[in-house]
C-alpha cells in the first residue's frame, strides 16, 4: 500500500515504496494520443477527387510527396492549393526548390477525358519533371461470374 500507516511506531520513518506510480506515465500517453489523433488528419491531401481503382503493386511514398490533382471540373491543384496552368510551372518550382528530378504525383478524377490528362502530363513534361506517377485507389482483383450467359437470360413462368 503507498503510503500506508504503520501499525508498528517503533519509529518516525514511513515504510519505502518500491511500487512505481503510472498514473503520470498513462496521463502522459493519453495526451500524446490526443495530439497524434489531433495532428495526422492535418497531414493529409484534403483536395477531393473521385479516383479509378488499380490492381498494382503500391510504390514506396516519399516523405514529402508532391501531388498535382487534375478534378473534375479539370482545374489545377498543387497540393492543397488551386493553380492556373499557365502557372503550374513556377509553382512547381517553388515547392521541389527546383529539382527537376523530383517525382510528381499526378492524380486525376476518373469523370476527367484522357486527352485532358495527357494534356497536364505534357505540361508536366515541358516543365522539365519527368518522373511521374500516377495515383489511383487500390482494388481487389474482380472474380468472373460464374455463368454471365445464365443470368442473362429471362426467367419464364413456371409450369
Amino acid at each position: 500500500m503507498a503510503g500506508g500507516i504503520r501499525e508498528n511506531s517503533s519509529g518516525d520513518d514511513l515504510a519505502e515504496n518500491h511500487e512505481i506510480n503510472v498514473t503520470p506515465f498513462i496521463d502522459v500517453m493519453l495526451v500524446l494520443l490526443i495530439i497524434f489523433m489531433v495532428a495526422a488528419p492535418l497531414s493529409t491531401v484534403d483536395v477531393n477527387v473521385d479516383l479509378p481503382a488499380s490492381t498494382a503493386k503500391p510504390a514506396e511514398r516519399p516523405d514529402e510527396p508532391v501531388y498535382v490533382t487534375l478534378k473534375e471540373d479539370m482545374s489545377l491543384a498543387l497540393g492543397n492549393d488551386t493553380v492556373a496552368r499557365e502557372t503550374l510551372s513556377t509553382s512547381l518550382d517553388r515547392m521541389t526548390e527546383g529539382n527537376k528530378d523530383a517525382r510528381i504525383f499526378l492524380r486525376a478524377d476518373k469523370t476527367v477525358d484522357y486527352g485532358q490528362f495527357m494534356e497536364v502530363m505534357n505540361l508536366l513534361r515541358d516543365a522539365g519533371y519527368l518522373k511521374i506517377a500516377l495515383v489511383g485507389l487500390e482494388a481487389v482483383a474482380a472474380v468472373p461470374a460464374p455463368d454471365a450467359a445464365a443470368a442473362t437470360e429471362p426467367v419464364g413462368p413456371a409450369p
